[in-house]
């Protein structure tokens, strides 16, 4: 359905925008989400699917530095990482590929957090993100 964005300075980026949409849609909308805005290149985004009963949530996020970050999302909010992944920092790590902390920060989605967290805090009539407890 056709989509209508409310658009605001981003004072993190003098000169640019920023918009925020919360959608619905059935899970792997927001990796159909991130595959159409990854293609605009200079646009930084995060697209969060919520975890569901038996279905693990998921957040994509985008930086034009970076590229995609895709992280799996359990019902406590956490990234939660697979274990041949886990295998995959271990062996990298042992070889002097990288540090375990820097191939641990990767899968955390850190250096995605530290490019994106600037762009994230809402400023000078931006919409503001209230998150509630789940009862």
């Amino acid at each position: 359905m056709p989509v209508s964005l409310e658009w605001a300075d981003q004072p993190a980026a003098p000169g640019t925008l920023r918009a925020e949409l919360h959608w619905e849609g059935r899970p792997g909308t927001a990796a159909g989400i991130t595959s159409a805005l990854r293609n605009w290149k200079l646009v930084r985004f995060e697209a969060t699917e919520d975890p569901t009963p038996g279905t693990d949530g998921v957040r994509f996020s985008f930086t034009p530095t970076l590229g995609v970050f895709t992280g799996v999302i359990g019902a406590s909010g956490d990234i939660m990482v697979p274990e041949d992944r886990l295998r995959a920092v271990m062996a990298n790590a042992a070889v002097g590929k990288a540090t375990l902390e820097q191939e641990l920060d990767r899968l955390l989605g850190t250096p995605w957090d530290n490019e994106l967290e600037p762009f994230r805090r809402a400023g000078d009539g931006a919409p503001v993100r209230w998150l509630h407890a789940a009862v």
